[in-house]
């Protein structure tokens, strides 16, 4: 339901989906989805769901042995961490990535960190419509939370970064954002700063060079692929019975019937692939979507559609940060995603549902480090 699209821990390529992207909702998988979700028989007959609303029908009565059966092949089990063989996760990885994470002085006036746009303590966002960078510049999307998002196919939401390896060296020489000049400035305060040595030789002991930006960006992303948040949805999955009250499996029933899981599936309940914002109904926006990246007008309002966990605490919402309140938020995808009314029953149900997507956290996991002090040669700000 939100923005639009399914999701992959391993993450699929920008080519398995491109049908999507182009065609917007294709019938086979708009057919296939509302099968899973309603447990009807496959039609020979081509749907027209990409041009007509879906209607709205009563959400089935399930036990929650048949709940949990259809959420488990349309979710899947949540990993204790979103790995990856291009940068394996370790402890010495991991800490020095937190402790990046935190530093500012990755910041041309050191007053900018990772956690400035993405609070790990107010649910990886800053609750803003848009984050304020160097010298008070604003961007013009709504940061994302950091929580979850290493399972999510693409980073960004046009997906110009293929991994959160990737997505953590944009903000650091984005003008706008952390405004340092040049990958060779990181390094320089990297290297200026004596308690960064022997982390960095830890956390790449193989590397003849450890002090580097490529390896800035992968001890940042170790620690962000440990950023997952099980929930008590996730406890259902896993056995437990009482983990979800029966307002909650209401709605967690209705998710599936109205539609959302056409794009909002896998682990991450979302961030798979990319869709239009408007696939019923043309949604007012000016932003071009994924054709900023890809000079396609196909991709024009089209967006990665991202990861419903956490969703409660992490508005306000789509690309623009636009919707300030949850409920709205259900009601417009209904509107212009799904073509269903805005007074549909199930919609508020789904809201319930959409709480129990709310995670955990290892309170030591993410707290504020001790950063290593300066070293004499350490630049000083620079507020120009």
């Amino acid at each position: 339901m939100f923005s639009m699209v399914p999701m992959t821990s391993s993450g699929r390529s920008h080519s398995a989906w491109r049908a999507t992207a182009d065609g917007l909702l294709s019938a086979a998988f708009f057919v296939t989805a509302l099968l899973i979700a309603c447990g009807g028989e496959e039609r020979s007959e081509p749907s027209s769901a990409a041009t007509e609303p879906v209607t709205a029908a009563a959400a089935p009565t399930l036990d929650r042995g048949e709940l949990r059966a259809r959420a488990v092949s349309i979710f899947g089990v949540l990993p204790k961490e979103a790995s990856d063989p291009a940068n394996v996760i370790t402890p010495e990885k991991v800490e020095l990535g937190r402790i990046l994470y935190y530093d500012p002085r990755l910041s041309k006036n050191q007053d900018v960190s990772c956690n400035t746009c993405h609070l790990l303590d107010r649910g990886g966002v800053d609750g803003k419509p848009t984050s304020t960078g160097h010298r008070g510049q604003r961007g013009d999307r709504n940061a994302p939370t950091v929580y979850n998002a290493a399972l999510e196919f693409v980073q960004f939401w046009d997906g110009r970064a293929a991994n959160v390896e990737e997505q953590a060296k944009g903000p650091v020489l984005n003008p706008v954002e952390m405004a340092m000049p040049s990958e060779a400035a990181v390094v320089a305060v990297l290297e200026s700063i004596p308690g960064y040595a022997p982390l960095f030789a830890a956390a790449f002991p193989q590397d003849p060079k450890p002090i580097s930006y490529d390896n800035m960006a992968r001890a940042i992303g170790a620690f962000e692929r440990t950023l997952l948040t099980p929930s008590p949805f996730d406890a259902f999955i896993a056995g437990d019975d009482a983990a979800l009250n029966d307002q909650q499996l209401a709605g967690l029933a209705a998710f599936m019937s109205a539609g959302c899981i056409t794009c909002h599936q896998g682990v991450g309940v979302g961030g798979g692939l990319y869709q239009k914002l408007g696939v019923i109904k043309p949604y007012p926006t000016q932003d071009p979507g994924r054709a900023k990246v890809t000079g396609n007008e196909a991709d024009r309002q089209v967006f990665k559609v991202p990861s419903l966990r956490n969703i409660a605490k992490t508005a306000p919402y789509l690309h623009d940060g636009s919707v300030a309140q949850l409920h709205d938020m259900i009601r417009i995808m209904a509107e212009y995603q799904l073509g269903l009314p805005t007074d549909d029953p199930r919609l508020a149900e789904i809201e319930v549902f959409l709480g129990a997507l709310t995670g955990s956290v290892d309170e030591a996991q993410i707290a504020e480090p001790a950063l290593p002090p300066n070293g004499p040669n350490t630049p000083a700000p620079d507020p120009s």
